[in-house]
């Protein structure tokens, strides 16, 4: 990769890492499945007017809006409305790496490798000394729920892979008209109407600025340069780089809202991503070891 497309890739895994503060802050004062709502009506609109739509079925377009959007997100913005931190969400939710190994294992017949179940098994180990050292401030809701949007990314990594050689960055403009719906209702019934009716007529500048930076920022810019940067470098040089977004998310975290990771919680955080680099790079260290041996 050349410098300017290495740092595209680090601005947009900086991007990616500050928005889960800039969710935690939005979802503090408002319906957290309204606040997704808008970002993905922002992420949808203009810019349908201006990208042709995906050519894949019907089915993929709107599983990927429902899998994506309404479970993956919509359950993210829940579970950092109930008290997770962002450092810990940006974490957490990389465990979509997992569940997809393990989906594709189930329906796509994929053999899950040795490196990738150590890995699994390292990053679930972490994920409970995690939950251990948390006690009161990470609540368990919020835990399962995270675990539960990670499982509805790896479900839409699946519908990528089936949608061929479609245009991601299509299918992620035109699948955002499928989420503020679905979004809007189930804040009205889990928040109460008033507070959605509150929310958009006096949610302030500092709001929707917030969910523009969720909605353009880091939907249409960032993963509009993300599949540029993956059509021309390749999936294999471009796609590890985004192991750097719970970094940056926890460092944000640190410095917004003062988040501590104790000795413990920092070794489970520690195992956790440990268990990701494993499961991503294992390959190169196992075959390295069988040549070595042969």
């Amino acid at each position: 990769m050349t410098v300017r497309a290495l740092g595209l890739a680090l601005l947009i895994t900086f991007i990616w890492g500050v928005n889960f503060v800039v969710i935690k802050w939005a979802v503090a004062g408002a319906p957290p499945l309204l606040i997704a709502a808008l970002r993905f009506a922002a992420a949808a609109l203009p810019a349908v007017f201006f990208v042709p739509r995906p050519r894949v079925p019907a089915r993929i377009l709107w599983g990927y809006g429902v899998s994506a959007g309404v479970v993956q997100f919509g359950l993210l913005y829940l579970a950092l409305g109930l008290g997770l931190s962002a450092g810990l969400g940006s974490l957490l939710m990389q465990t979509q790496a997992f569940f997809t190994a393990m989906l594709a294992a189930r329906f796509l017949g994929e053999r899950i490798a040795p490196w990738q179940a150590a890995g699994m098994a390292l990053a679930f180990g972490g994920m409970g000394l995690i939950g251990l050292e948390s006690g009161g401030d990470l609540p368990l809701a919020g835990l399962l729920l995270t675990l539960a949007a990670a499982l509805g990314w790896a479900v839409s990594n699946l519908l990528v892979r089936a949608s061929g050689s479609a245009n991601v960055f299509s299918l992620v403009i035109w699948s955002a008209l499928v989420p503020p719906l679905p979004l809007t209702l189930l804040a009205g019934v889990t928040s109460g109407w008033d507070a959605v009716l509150q929310t958009l007529t006096h949610g302030g500048a500092a709001l929707w600025g917030a969910v523009l930076f969720m909605g353009l920022g880091n939907t249409v810019l960032g993963f509009g340069l993300w599949a540029g940067l993956i059509q021309r470098h390749g999936a294999s040089r471009v796609a590890p780089l985004s192991l750097l977004v719970p970094v940056f998310g926890m460092a944000a975290s640190a410095l917004a809202f003062h988040e501590v990771f104790p000795a413990g919680k920092l070794l489970g955080a520690g195992l956790v991503f440990g268990g990701l680099l494993l499961h991503v790079f294992g390959r190169r260290v196992w075959r390295r070891q069988a040549a070595a041996r042969a």
